[in-house]
């Protein structure tokens, strides 16, 4: 199962819905997948996330962003997930997952540059993909 970094921010975040993200991963037999792409955007949302709580404008700090860090890394360690590199195969899923579903072409799923490596990690690896939102169920991977 790749693991989106929504999926990320919104366990470590308490977001709405975070038990049942949790749960699926409890009860998943198989094992879990991050790209350093997922990291990298977890942990700045997460940092973000920390950050607005000072008010709407607050930017986060560095030691705000690297805090983030180690619970993204944190999260990612205690879960036993692989950390997959980002390969020209990767690549070039991603830009195919751009064509059919980005943000770029006006799609319905509004995949951003981050959805679009989600969408390639887990293709390429012939896995699920563990997301929140609706933007992945307008794929073929919902």
């Amino acid at each position: 199962m790749f693991l989106d970094a929504s999926v990320i921010v919104a366990i470590l975040g308490r977001e709405p819905g975070f038990e049942e993200i949790e749960k699926r991963l409890s009860v998943s037999d198989g094992a879990f997948f991050v790209s350093p792409l997922v990291k990298f955007e977890a942990s700045v949302a997460l940092a973000r996330q920390k950050a607005f709580v000072a008010g709407p404008n607050t930017k986060p700090s560095p030691a705000l962003l690297q805090q983030a860090e180690l619970a993204v890394s944190a999260f990612v360690d205690d879960l036993d997930a692989q950390e997959v590199p980002i390969s020209p195969e990767i690549g070039k899923q991603a830009i195919n997952a751009s064509v059919a579903y980005g943000k770029a072409v006006g799609h319905v799923a509004d995949l951003n540059f981050g959805d679009c490596f989600a969408y390639a990690c887990a293709k390429v690896l012939g896995v699920t993909l563990l997301y929140k939102g609706n933007d992945f169920a307008h794929t073929d991977l919902a």
